[in-house]
Formats: structure tokens, sequence, C-alpha cells
């Protein structure tokens, strides 16, 4: 909807509402809840339009593609008007009562109005554009355009000549914002930067060359292929050039302290309570799983040792972990295995029909790609609610540059039940399944504006929801797994708010890790460094954890013999993928 029609409803909203007054006392509610809720309405359609203006990249990765062609420039003019998107639309949403908007328009006014809030706090108070430097990549946007079969090559390679011409003053403006960087931003902004040379190569040349393209097309393509490719070199060298000085010299430290971690927090997460409180309650809720696992080693120690059990219960959970973590796929198998487990578990939910699985929406297992390595072993990467049919990736890193030491220790810590649960967690049906729903809600506001702690809590729940249904047969071994896994989901929130708030050094937590969540050591080196790239994000899963499963079991006394299991999913993953709490009130309040 365009602007001048998006005032002219709001202005008949409020002319709306004061002709009531003077005529009928009871109409006069309905009616102006029922302009409010129009009028709402139409500004979500028009405030989604402008925010796809304001964020091409984000547009293209949600599947809207209208933008394709536009690369921004990071400079401080496009921050300005960043700001100005935000005050304007904070002004429009300010002119609503909200009083007066339904229970799920509601849930849409506050999604907007945090993304707008989170918009302004990251350019003023974060900074990270500042002091990140791997925020600073143009892969992403391209591969999303030559790898998603959206529309004729052609037409994609036209957008990606467009969007190349901006690639050297988009690093340009990267060297200009960074100040003070942290050495381990700037290490992986190295890594990622090197892996674009995985997109702007000579197979893309050959594309360009079969393809339609005008002959003046195919020129100019080739000279802005050749400068992008010659500023990422550029940005390369010159990022190597500082990481050297950050080393010798010194480097800002990657913690961002108290204040500004709650802040983000509450931003990121918006559960209600703060990230101070969560930390304690995973405390609390680490002390109880290690008791469960206690109780677990006791009943299977017979029949792995023939010795006596350690008097240390936390000597003999490693003990029996240990021992258990040597049945794992080999190291050239593994992708291989992923991608051969997932008809499993989709036969597994439709056998216990715990939630519609759609065959129509392809979920494609393959190796991460090379921009996106470094940080994570496994991710998904899904289709927006635009592009409801494209491909969902299942990303995995293979170990090929591992060495045989550090492949045995990601291999024993993946072992044969908990790459089951990871598999549960990142595809069927957690991940994968969750954003698949997601793109099918009617509110648009929440498919687009995903809650990380909801998108990750359910994923979570997921695994726990599995094995409660039968899946591994109630083996005491793939429960003894699950509770590690498990506890590894709480101690991330205890690693990130120790790390980022109270100062946790590397070698405790490397003991937190792997005494007291039993990791293996590469993978509790790979969560350092994870720990040392972001904020909060690692409290996500714990958080939307709890809170996902405490509400099932509140809605399952409230529904007694009515309950069932499946409606509950589905209607939980109907409302996208708004913040749990906000969910709640809705299911609660329907």
């Amino acid at each position: 909807m365009k602007k001048a029609s998006l005032s002219l409803v709001i202005a008949l909203s409020l002319s709306g509402l004061t002709a009531c007054q003077t005529t009928s006392t009871i109409e006069s509610p309905t009616v102006v809840v029922t302009e409010q809720n129009a009028a709402f309405e139409q500004f979500s359609t028009a405030f989604i339009d402008a925010l796809w203006i304001e964020s091409p990249t984000w547009a293209l990765y949600n599947g809207f593609h209208k933008y394709d062609g536009v690369l921004k420039v990071p400079n401080a003019k496009s921050r300005q008007a960043s700001l100005a998107f935000v005050d304007k639309q904070s002004a429009l949403l300010a002119s609503f009562d909200k009083d007066a908007l339904s229970a799920g328009l509601l849930t849409d006014y506050r999604l907007i109005e945090n993304l707008l809030g989170q918009m302004r706090w990251d350019i003023e108070t974060f900074k990270s554009w500042q002091w990140d430097p791997s925020s600073y990549n143009v892969s992403g946007g391209f591969a999303q355009i030559l790898n998603e079969d959206f529309a004729p090559l052609d037409e994609r390679l036209v957008s990606v000549l467009s969007r190349m011409e901006n690639v050297p003053a988009y690093y340009a403006a990267a060297k200009e914002n960074i100040s003070n960087p942290t050495l381990e931003h700037t290490q992986l902004a190295i890594m990622q930067n090197e892996g674009a040379f995985s997109i702007f190569n000579n197979d893309l040349l050959d594309q360009v060359i079969a393809s339609g393209l005008s002959n003046t097309q195919q020129a100019l393509f080739m000279t802005r292929f050749n400068n992008a490719k010659m500023a990422i070199t550029g940005h390369i060298e010159w990022l190597k050039t500082l990481e050297a000085k950050l080393i010798k010299e010194g480097a800002r430290s990657f913690r961002i302290g108290e204040a500004m971690y709650e802040q983000k927090f509450a931003f990121d997460i918006q559960a209600g309570m703060t990230g101070k409180a969560l930390y304690e309650k995973a405390v609390n809720d680490k002390n109880q799983i290690q008791a469960e696992m206690a109780k677990l080693t006791d009943t299977l120690w017979p029949k792995y040792f023939s010795t006596a059990k350690p008097v240390d219960e936390k000597i003999a959970i490693k003990q029996m972990i240990d021992k258990l973590s040597a049945k794992h796929v080999k190291r050239d198998d593994f992708v291989d295995e992923v991608r051969a487990q997932i008809p499993e578990l989709i036969a597994f939910v439709k056998e216990k029909d715990l939630v519609t699985l759609d065959p129509n929406k392809p979920l494609v297992v393959r190796e991460t790609p090379a921009y996106m390595r470094g940080y994570a072993g496994a991710s998904i990467s899904a289709p927006g609610p635009y592009e409801k049919s494209g491909n969902t990736y299942y990303n995995v890193t293979p170990l090929d540059n591992m060495d045989d030491e550090s492949a045995e220790s990601y291999l024993r810590e993946y072992n044969h039940w908990i790459l089951q649960v990871l598999n549960i967690h990142e595809a069927i049906p957690g991940h994968y399944t969750q954003l698949v729903f997601s793109n099918e809600s009617p509110s648009l506001i929440k498919s687009l504006f995903g809650n990380g702690a909801m998108v990750e809590g359910w994923a979570v729940y997921a695994e726990r929801m599995m094995l409660e249904e039968g899946y591994g047969a109630f083996e005491p071994e793939m429960w003894l797994m699950y509770y590690k896994w498990n506890l590894r989901v709480i101690c991330n929130t205890i690693l990130d708010y120790s790390i980022q708030v109270k100062g946790m050094d590397k070698p405790a937590a490397l003991d937190l890790m792997m005494n007291e969540a039993f990791q293996q050591k590469a993978e509790a080196e790979g969560k350092w460094r994870r720990a040392t790239l972001s904020q909060v994000q690692l409290t996500s899963y714990y958080s939307g954890y709890r809170e996902i499963y405490d509400f099932r079991e509140e809605y399952k006394a409230l529904k007694g013999n009515e309950f069932d299991l499946k409606a509950f999913h589905e209607e939980f993953l109907s409302y996208g993928s708004a913040p749990v709490k906000y969910i709640r009130a809705l299911m609660l309040n329907k």
C-alpha cells in the first residue's frame, strides 16, 4: 500500500472514532476496533514494503526479489537513512490504540516495535558496525541469487550484474567504519571473506558466457566481476594487516559487559526475564540433569564395565559417556550418514502422527558452503514466506580440514546417538519443520520477524518430545546421550553469560564444558570460539525450550483428556516464529 493511502486509512480511523462518540455509544467500541484492526493491517503491509527498501538483502533472504540487484553501501549516509526509517515507522506505529487491536494484531504490533527498537539500538548503542569486521561480507546475497532457482538464470545474472556495481564501495565503507575491532571478529572476517571466491570464480563466468545476456551486458559483467574480486582481495589483505597489528598491540575485548548484555538479551530473547535470571535458572537445571545422568549410569554400568563404579558420580558419568562415544560413524561418511537418517525421522513422525510434514517442501542436505564456515558445524538455511516452495538446506560441515585427533574428538561428540538428536534438532521435526509452518502463518509479520528463542527452543523441544514418544525405543543409552546434549543446551546459557558478563576465561570455560557438561575437547574448543563471536544467541536454545516445554505441560493440564499432542504442535506452530510468551497468550485466550 502506498504511503499516502496509509495516511488516509489512519485519518479515517481517527475520524471514525470521533463520529462514533457522537452517534451510538453501543456500536462505538465495535466500529473503533474494526477500523483500528483494518488500519493496522494496512500499516503492516506498508511497513514491510518500506522495510524491504531499507533492507534489500534481508528481503532477498526472505524470497522477496524486487530489490535483488541492490547492494547497500554500509556508510554513514545509509545509517542515517536507517534511523530516519525507524523514526518514521515508530511515529506511525505509535498512532494506533493498542487496546483496540485484536490479540493477534497486538502481537504483530509488539514484534514491529521490538524490531524498530533493536534497529536503533544496533546503530546508536551497540555499534557492532564499528568493532565487528565479520559483519561485512557480500557473499551471502550473491550465493542466494545464484543457488536458488526462483527465476530464469539470465534474469538472476542481471541482478548479480547490478549488485556487483557496489561491491568496491561496500568494502571501502567497511574499511571506513571499522574502528577498534576485536581480534576474534577480524579473524572470522578473513576466513569468511576468503570463502567469497567459491562464488566469484570461473564457473560463474562460464555461466555468463553461455547465457543470453547481450554482448554489452557480458562485457560489463566481466568488468564488475574483476572489480569485485579486486575489492574482496584488497579487503582481505587489509584485514590481515589489521590482524597482525591487533596481535602485536592488543585488541578490544569481545566481552560486551552486563549492561549491554541485558539490553541485547531483552531485544533478542523477549522472554519476560533478565539474562541474569535465566542464568540462575540454568545453573539449577544443570544440577538436576546431572542427577538424572547419574541414575542412568548406575543402570548401564554393569553392561559396559566389569570394574566397580567410581564413587564420584561425575567421574562415573564421564567414563560411561566416553565408553559409549566410541560408537560413531566413520570420518568420511559423516555427511552421508546425516543424509541417510532424514528418511528414518520422517517415517517415525508419520507413524506417531506428531505433526504434519509437507512432502512438497524440499529438504536438501549439503556440505556447508565455504563462505558460511567457521561458526557452526551444522545449520539450516530456509526460504522465506515469499518463496515457500524453495529448498531448505541442511548445512553440514565435512571434517576435511581437521587433523585426525580433532576429527576423532568431533565424531565422539556426535556419536551414534547424539548425531540422531542433532538431526532431530536441525531437520525433522526441528528447524526445518518449524520454518515450513512459519512460512504458512497468515501473519507475514510473525513469519518474517522470527524470534530466535522460539525457533531454537522449538528445535530443542522437538528432541525431548521425540524421545518421549518412543524414538530410540527408550534405550537408556539414548536417554543418557540426550541428557548430555540437553546439558550442553543448559551450559550454553551458563557459558554465554559467564563469558560475556562475568569474565570467564578459556580454561574455566573448557572445564565447564568438558567436566560439567561432559563434552569432547574439539566441541568445547569450538563452543569457546563461538561464544567469543556471538552474544546472547547461545541462551536462546535453553530459554525457548523451557518456555515451550513448560507451556505444553500447562496446556495439557488445562485440556485434560481432550489434549491432543499433534493438535497442540500444529496450533503452536501456526503462529509463525513469534516469541513463546505471545503464542502462549494467543492459545490460552482463544
